[in-house]
């Protein structure tokens, strides 16, 4: 039921969006697709820009995609490529990215992957999506900014006319220009 064209479409709009790259890491996971997700999940992380974290409010979306989380995700790829050395150096780097006081998980996963064992990726929550806020949706609405075209200048003296359209026919002794006019 997972499909990456959807993030392919986000990360060609964005080449920069962490999240982006991190979730179709998870969908190629999914997908038994392990190399092209060990490419999005190194493309999330360096992403990051060396921040431990990228908070997303701002742009709509309820998440807060954190460094550890990627690494961790990062070595979850590995363990099922195989590379469990990688998987380790992976995880140790993880703790580094980590809050100290919150390093279970990782010491829990390094055990895991001594044993030869697979981790389960991390992943944004199901069902968060991109929503902007309302007033940042009411601002796509096209708006009038010129205003109704009117003839500002006319050789024509006292013309009414309001509007844009190819040449009229002139009335007969309406308007003619003087001898001097013309020169």
């Amino acid at each position: 039921c997972f499909s990456p064209q959807a993030f392919d479409e986000t990360i060609a709009k964005d080449s920069s969006l962490a999240v982006g790259y991190f979730q179709r890491g998870f969908v190629h996971l999914q997908l038994e697709m392990y190399e092209e997700a060990l490419s999005d999940y190194h493309m999330a992380f360096s992403h990051l820009r060396q921040n431990p974290f990228i908070d997303y409010k701002q742009l709509g979306l309820r998440h807060i995609l954190y460094a550890w989380e990627v690494l961790y995700s990062t070595a979850a790829v590995q363990c099922h490529l195989q590379q469990w050395q990688e998987a380790r150096a992976t995880l140790e780097k993880a703790v580094v990215w980590r809050p100290e006081r919150r390093t279970a998980i990782l010491e829990l996963a390094l055990e895991r992957v001594q044993d030869h064992l697979f981790l389960e990726p991390m992943l944004v929550p199901l069902g968060e999506l991109f929503r902007p806020r309302k007033k940042e949706v009411e601002q796509l609405d096209s708006k009038d900014f010129l205003g109704k075209p009117k003839v500002i200048s006319s050789i024509i003296p006292n013309d009414e006319y309001i509007g844009f359209e190819p040449l009229r026919a002139q009335k007969q002794g309406f308007y003619e220009p003087s001898a001097d006019a013309l020169r």
